[in-house]
């Protein structure tokens, strides 16, 4: 199961937060096909109000992160991490345990 770091927890929070998206909101990780790429090569963030009945639920330090189900199968083993450097945001996934 994907996990989230602190890291990534508290610019998800800061996210939400600073957005116009109600209480209860939360992050969405799904997949998003470009041109010559196979479906899944790339995944997408969003902001959601409810979490789609069939996504997997994971929880950080105070988020929850919603998880479309074949984002689920390709971030099955990984970490979600993120770096801030003033008011940028990036995101990774990287192998647990690294």
């Amino acid at each position: 199961m994907l996990t989230i770091t602190p890291e990534a927890s508290h610019a998800i929070r800061g996210i939400l937060s600073a957005s116009d998206a109600p209480d209860g909101a939360m992050f969405r990780i799904s997949p998003q096909s470009q041109d010559g790429e196979a479906p899944g090569a790339s995944l997408t963030v969003s902001v959601i109000e409810e979490a789609p009945p069939n996504d997997e639920i994971v929880e950080g330090d105070q988020v929850a992160v919603a998880v479309e189900p074949t984002a689920a199968q390709l971030l099955e083993d990984k970490k979600l991490d993120a770096t801030v450097v003033g008011d940028e945001i990036n995101f990774s996934i990287a192998e647990q345990g690294t």
